[in-house]
């Protein structure tokens, strides 16, 4: 309790991070917290910016490789609680997906970056079909799209200390799987949802 709430502390102090909540509250029923993804410590600032009631209740999805190595990630991991995906074992009955939804159970919220990937600027990648299918197999899950402002110059790719700098993390209206919803439309849809938060802070300027 004492690391998790230092943590926080520091990963707030360093992005400057300034919460919003847009047509949506924090809540503690089942969600998945999708943003895009433009930095190491994305996973870090979404989980803090979460009110501790529903923090508790959320767990970033990691990839298993990259938060198993060396001394500091696993113990990073284990602090927020991340929920780690094997990518190389994937198998006919043991997908990612289920393994997500198995630690999920009917508890757990999610925090997951569609694109795959961290992006080099502000750009919002293409979504991968993962949120597609989570939103297929529980179709009942909030779909809470967020949206990460200046996170890529706090730390940029290929960089390892964080520069301080002023960002923001605005969580915006739930979105659902609509009944006869393709893949591709549903996946442009909900990328489009974060697109549109960043408008939050265009107005602010």
């Amino acid at each position: 309790m004492i690391t998790e709430t230092a943590l926080t502390l520091l990963a707030r102090f360093l992005s400057g991070v300034s919460v919003r909540w847009v047509d949506c509250q924090p809540d503690t029923c089942q969600r998945v917290y999708f943003a895009n993804h433009t930095s190491h410590i994305d996973v870090i600032l979404v989980w803090s910016a979460l009110p501790y009631r529903v923090r508790r209740l959320t767990r970033p999805v990691a990839a298993k490789d990259y938060w198993s190595k060396g001394w500091i990630r696993p113990r990073l991991a284990k602090v927020y609680n991340a929920m780690l995906i094997d990518r190389k074992a994937i198998k006919v009955h043991q997908s990612p997906i289920q393994l997500m939804l198995d630690q999920m159970g009917h508890e757990f919220s999610v925090i997951l970056f569609p694109e795959g990937g961290r992006q080099s600027g502000e750009r919002v990648g293409e979504f991968k079909s993962g949120l597609y299918y989570l939103a297929k197999k529980r179709p009942d899950l909030e779909l809470v799209p967020v949206y990460l402002n200046n996170m890529n110059r706090v730390l940029p790719r290929e960089e390892y200390l964080p520069v301080p700098l002023l960002s923001s993390c605005t969580f915006g209206p739930p979105i659902w799987l609509e009944d006869g919803e393709g893949k591709n439309d549903f996946l442009a849809r909900a990328r489009d949802a974060v697109m549109k938060l960043s408008r939050f802070d265009v107005d602010e300027e």
